[in-house]
């Protein structure tokens, strides 16, 4: 019994350590509100916080309109019908998601410029001179194009799963009462998919308030933007946590917006037997329009890009330098692998906490720690760095001990950097822990327990063996999303620490848009690699 306790206490208080860590560094944000103000804070809070906010209020409505729009008709398209490439469409439309926004955002000002393909053919090939302002794309409706393109993809994944799960017998007691094909979309589906396509455009929402590269690249004044002016422009961290935690109470208006969205409207099935939506096959004309469909957002979202970003690279192949770029892509590997590692890590500790520890209390921790995914990247780089400069100067004796010279040590360090990603991405791979967790249940581990094994025994012979696919799938998608960070890695880097993402931003913003291809294609390659692997080989939902 003694044994027993010993290794509960344990697991609750390392998990219990984790979940401070992890919650600490954002609780700096909260207390920077009651700092003094200074002239910098005063300023921008009287001519230009009223417009971050008209201009982030725009982006995530049009974006979020939009996504919806073409995520659910593509998910209905591919939920119900069957027509031609509809096996390749149904997981090739993801892929737009392996394209950062900011890539996307380069790649197609490249795309329609003077000196781009499209006014180039038309005026060496059909003799055609239009206004440049035509094709203008850096402005507020390019940005919102860019953040459709790229992340619609959220909505339409979210809401195909969710429809080719659904009961056929809501669609065909439609159908019977004589209600047509519009009828079915706007009174059946549109309802009971409201859940689904909430949850889509939430994390499209929290996407675009967290990038940083589009609207600095367009010319965009947003909250992110604003803290780093403010950091970077007029070095006042004081007004750039006022920025951070006025942008933190704008995610938490949007979230409460989003949880009010989602209602408290339940559906329930007519029957025991839920069968899958069988598929209505498409000829002639209605065929064509699936498909055609299908392809130009695909094309728009993925093909495109990718197409011109392989004409760059081979026109600028050699122009940077091979060791530099392995440089480059080891630096990344590096701390995204290490990110991951402790991520997973932390995530096991955690989840097997909440298995373990009973009582309201337990259960709520976790669903707190895991909240910093729904916070932009540059607010918590502004609390990690403020939390990061206090642990300094408290540990300042120390340094003084081992002779360091310096009070700074920790906060221009990777470790800083890791910090900031563990907190950023951690919801990411604890989800994935707990729904490997749900899957195994609890059978295995009480038999073991049962046979006299520990509770620490028990957790490596037993449940880190049945979760290996969880622990495999949350690195990856973890790997993957920290390999295109941009806001964290260029404020908290080291000197002179470069990744593929920051690198790439670094030669687009210095209108160096060919050289920037070749560390994005191996992004967007990974990335890709990572989603065919989940999307194509390992869904197991019914065609």
């Amino acid at each position: 019994m003694q044994r027993r306790l010993a290794n509960i206490n344990i697991w609750t208080v390392t998990a219990m350590i984790i979940m401070i860590l992890l919650l600490l560094p954002n609780l700096t944000i909260v207390t920077g509100i009651f700092s003094p103000s200074n002239e910098n804070w005063a300023h921008m809070k009287e001519f230009v916080l009223e417009s971050f906010i008209t201009t982030s209020l725009i982006l995530i409505s049009a974006t979020a309109v939009l996504t919806i729009i073409i995520g659910l008709s593509l998910a209905w398209i591919i939920a119900q019908y069957q027509f031609p490439l509809r096996r390749f469409l149904k997981w090739a439309l993801i892929l737009p998601l392996s394209i950062p926004p900011f890539i996307g955002a380069y790649t197609y000002h490249g795309i329609v410029n003077y000196t781009g393909i499209i006014q180039t053919t038309l005026r060496n090939t059909f003799g055609l001179e239009l206004n440049p302002a035509y094709f203008d794309i850096m402005n507020m409706p390019g940005a919102i194009f860019i953040y459709t393109m790229f992340l619609y993809p959220y909505v339409y994944t979210i809401t195909r799963i969710f429809l080719s799960q659904q009961s056929a017998s809501l669609i065909e007691s439609a159908r019977m009462l004589g209600k047509g094909p519009l009828r079915i979309f706007f009174q059946v589906v549109i309802p009971i998919s409201r859940v689904s396509i909430i949850g889509g455009a939430s994390l499209v929402v929290l996407e675009v308030l967290n990038d940083y590269g589009v609207v600095k690249y367009y010319g965009i004044q947003t909250f992110t933007t604003g803290i780093f002016q403010a950091w970077f422009g007029l070095g006042d961290i004081e007004t750039s946590i006022k920025l951070a935690a006025s942008l933190m109470g704008f995610v938490i208006f949007v979230l409460i917006i989003e949880k009010l969205l989602r209602g408290k409207r339940q559906y329930s099935y007519s029957t025991t037997k839920v069968r899958p939506l069988p598929l209505i096959q498409l000829k002639g004309w209605k065929a064509f329009m699936a498909t055609s469909y299908g392809l130009i957002i695909l094309s728009l979202g993925f093909i495109i890009p990718v197409v011109q970003l392989i004409d760059w690279m081979l026109l600028t192949f050699g122009t940077i330098p091979t060791e530099d770029f392995l440089h480059y892509v080891k630096n990344s590997v590096t701390v995204a692998g290490i990110s991951a590692t402790v991520i997973i890590v932390f995530a096991l500790i955690v989840g097997n906490f909440n298995r373990l520890v009973h009582g309201k209390v337990a259960k709520l921790l976790p669903k707190i720690t895991i909240l910093g995914y729904s916070i932009p990247g540059a607010v918590i780089a502004v609390a990690v760095v403020t939390a990061f400069i206090a642990l300094d100067r408290f540990l300042a004796p120390i340094y003084g001990i081992l002779g360091l010279g310096t009070t700074l040590v920790l906060s221009v360090s990777l470790t800083m950097l890791i910090a900031a990603y563990i907190i950023r991405f951690f919801a990411i791979g604890y989800n994935s822990i707990e729904s490997g967790y749900d899957k195994i249940g609890t059978d295995f581990r009480d038999a073991s327990r049962l046979l006299g094994a520990g509770i620490t025994k028990t957790f490596f012979k037993v449940d880190v063996p049945m979760l290996k696919g969880a622990i495999i799938s949350g690195f990856i998608v973890v790997f993957i999303d920290i390999l295109k960070e941009i806001p964290l890695t260029l404020i908290l880097r080291p000197f002179n620490f470069d990744t593929l993402s920051t690198k790439a931003f670094q030669y687009a913003s210095d209108e160096k848009i060919m050289e920037a291809s070749q560390a994005s294609l191996v992004i967007v390659c990974i990335s890709a690699l990572a989603i065919i692997v989940f999307y194509k080989f390992l869904e197991k939902e019914p065609d």
